[in-house]
């Protein structure tokens, strides 16, 4: 769940739509993400799921969201270390927790478009 209070401190000083476009370039990216993110996964490809954790981490880093933020650094700091134990459960709730983000990011475009 965003904080809210932490997610308008973050972007105070952005016209609304530069927030609804970084919204937008989530959102968009989405599917390719989490996509590049299993393949890292399966093909136990550390140095690209490094990359890939570490790039997601940055961007949901912007939207405030604790839950997301956890799970992604998560799975950045296994894929700097090289574990593989419980990848794809962590992958799940990662998923499982963005979706619930990109859901909320929708609701607060809709507020800012409206």
């Amino acid at each position: 769940m965003i904080d809210r209070e932490r997610f308008k401190e973050n972007f105070v000083y952005l016209d609304k739509e530069v927030v609804v476009e970084i919204i937008d370039i989530f959102l968009n990216e989405f599917d390719e993400r989490f996509s590049n993110l299993l393949e890292n996964i399966n093909n136990q490809d550390f140095d690209g799921l490094k990359f890939n954790a570490h790039s997601f981490k940055g961007v949901v880093a912007n939207f405030m969201d604790p839950v997301t933020i956890e799970f992604s650094t998560t799975l950045d700091e296994k894929a700097k270390n090289g574990d593989n134990a419980g990848l794809e459960e962590l992958y799940n709730e990662l998923k499982k927790g963005s979706e619930s983000l990109a859901e909320e990011l929708r609701e607060i475009r809709s507020e800012f478009t409206s």
